[in-house]
């Protein structure tokens, strides 16, 4: 299953007015942001229902490595499996497994690039 899906967008103000209004009547709202100071490179404004982001815009004409595709695991042991075996596939670290407070306490996620460069991703949001 899919946790939650990114997308680059030219101009960032723009488009999340676009997306605020767009998405309105489907019951998405802004749910997190993240600043270019939070992140150290882009912003980012996370779309969702129920205070779950899983439709992301960020800054930039690309977002690093592409597209950004994250699914979701049951468990972390799953998050460490699908890392180590996309690196066997040929994918290349974009981010080891382990935990990413900066999106909550118990984020544990891994990142890989694909052959094509996407950002391929796989979390678990339960804790140890």
């Amino acid at each position: 299953m899919l946790d939650h899906i990114g997308i680059a967008v030219a101009d960032f103000a723009r488009s999340t007015a676009f997306y605020e209004a767009a998405l309105k009547p489907l019951g998405l709202s802004v749910i997190m942001a993240v600043t270019a100071e939070e992140t150290g490179a882009d912003a980012h404004a996370g779309f969702g229902a129920s205070g779950k982001p899983f439709f992301w815009i960020g800054t930039g004409a690309r977002p690093k490595g592409g597209t950004h595709v994250c699914f979701a695991a049951d468990t972390r042991a799953e998050v460490d499996a699908f890392y180590e075996a996309a690196l066997a596939a040929g994918g290349r670290d974009n981010g080891a497994p382990g935990l990413r407070p900066r999106y909550h306490a118990n984020y544990y996620g891994s990142f890989v690039l694909d052959p094509d460069g996407n950002n391929i991703e796989a979390v678990c949001h339960r804790p140890a």
